[in-house]
């Protein structure tokens, strides 16, 4: 590209990238008008480079507003450069908007699809207005308590979607963890622990329990030799690893290729193993 500044690079550390992004100059609107008609007129890459370039900024901003959900920051932020690559591509300059509102839909869209895919609590959320009330009810509820259900009806009704589902997205979203033993000191108190039943012995729990541990030895190791080092490498490094997991961005610049192709790969690869294991 032809700007003055390097091109940040997220394998270089949250930190540090946040720090490039913003000592990169924002566009006037008569700077931004020019480039997106260039990008759209004669497809310049560099004119488009500067577009995506000058907006990062506000891709970091928005990804932080994301940062309760447990998953990676650095994922969240490129995910939602895909999605201000993707509002480049399709913005028109003529219409009187700028960027920046244009481009934060489709940053949004891209981190909410992100999110979706890979936070276990929210497989529920299948539909367009389910998913709409995932990422609404925080912001909607009046307090920090469970919603009553007058509450719960108020907001369905704006959402719509069925109270029911209002009242059980709260649930899954406000719930906390509960310790089955007793409080230390508290001898004579029942706690949860005391009132489970021993099934570890039950025959049903024994075969459960040796085909569970087939598939997570034998199984996964033959699911693993049948990847390639490549995909192999990258599953290890996100799902197997001891430590914290390897970030998109980590492994990009490990093999030199994008963030998007390691996901892509890491999509496949776990397909393939979904597949060797079903057939176990």
């Amino acid at each position: 590209m032809s700007a003055t500044f390097a091109l940040p690079v997220l394998s270089d550390g949250l930190d540090r990238y946040v720090q490039q992004v913003s000592a990169i100059p924002m566009l006037s609107q008569e700077e931004e008008t020019e480039l997106a008609t260039r990008w759209q007129r004669e497809h310049d890459i560099d004119a488009a480079g500067r577009l995506v370039l000058s907006h990062l900024r506000v891709v970091v901003s928005i990804a932080r507003g994301y940062a309760g959900y447990g998953l990676p920051q650095a994922d969240l932020v490129q995910e939602g450069n895909i999605g201000l690559m993707k509002a480049v591509k399709r913005f028109e300059p003529d219409r009187g908007v700028r960027l920046f509102s244009f481009a934060v839909h489709w940053i949004k869209a891209e981190i909410h699809e992100y999110i979706l895919r890979n936070w276990r609590l929210v497989r529920i959320a299948t539909t367009k207005a389910q998913r709409k009330l995932f990422f609404n009810l925080r912001s909607m509820k009046q307090s920090f308590s469970a919603l009553s259900q007058s509450e719960a009806k108020e907001i369905a009704k704006d959402l719509g979607v069925k109270p029911e589902e209002v009242m059980e997205m709260d649930t899954r979203l406000s719930g906390q963890d509960v310790t089955l033993h007793a409080e230390e000191g508290d001898e004579e108190g029942y706690a949860p622990i005391d009132w489970l039943a021993d099934t570890h012995n039950e025959p049903v729990a024994v075969l459960e329990r040796r085909a569970v541990d087939h598939l997570q030895s034998e199984g996964l190791s033959e699911a693993l030799e049948k990847l390639d080092p490549r995909s192999r490498r990258i599953v290890e490094a996100r799902w197997l690893a001891e430590g914290d997991a390897a970030t998109l961005h980590e492994l990009a610049a490990e093999f030199g290729v994008s963030a998007e192709r390691i996901r892509q790969i890491e999509v496949k690869a776990l397909q393939k193993m979904k597949g060797t294991l079903a057939a176990a």
